[in-house]
């Protein structure tokens, strides 16, 4: 059984963190990543762990008070500053808005493009309401318009990240799976 196990919001999350954990050598046997399906079953999961594994976190900005909220209910002494004490790290917006910001638009239009996405992603960008919006919004939105979408676009994305392009938030949780992995 993995000693580290890393709750994550959704698939994109998950296929995201299990690619930066094997770019950076770590043993992905002792690191279970879990699509949780939305941070609301986050109790439910950390109910399920054992008291001997250790949890780590990755969520949405706007999903801290549920994460604060839930964690407090379980016993956790936590607040918005020693969230990240207990391993649980946040994306600004969410992962895409992080993805997107670290390689910018024009990388991941062409990221877009070998997947054979392009047409789509011009298509998109005719429909009235995104026709004029700000390319990174776009984008954005675009990665959630088609089922399966977001962890392929997300994995390519991830793909592309350096140690340098990484996300701080991204860079910060993988930094703790290799500290806890390493205990």
């Amino acid at each position: 059984m993995p000693s580290v196990v890393v709750l994550v919001e959704g698939a994109s999350d998950a296929v995201v963190v299990r690619v930066l954990c094997q770019a950076r050598g770590i043993d992905t046997g002792a690191v279970d990543v879990r699509d949780m399906g939305g941070v609301t079953n986050l109790a439910h999961h950390l109910r399920a762990l054992d008291a001997t594994t250790s949890v780590l976190g990755l969520y949405d900005a706007p999903e801290e008070a549920v994460v604060i909220r839930t964690l407090r209910r379980l016993g956790y002494d936590v607040d918005g500053e020693r969230l990240a004490d207990l391993g649980f790290v946040s994306c600004d917006r969410d992962l895409e808005d992080e993805l997107i910001r670290a390689l910018g638009p024009d990388r991941v239009e062409s990221v877009i493009e070998r997947l054979g996405q392009l047409e789509q992603l011009r298509a998109f960008r005719r429909q009235p309401q995104w026709r004029g919006r700000d390319a990174h919004d776009q984008l954005r939105r675009f990665a959630g318009t088609a089922s399966g979408r977001k962890a392929v676009l997300a994995r390519s994305l991830a793909e592309e990240l350096t140690a340098e392009t990484t996300p701080v938030p991204l860079r910060h949780l993988v930094n703790a799976i290799a500290d806890a992995v390493a205990r």
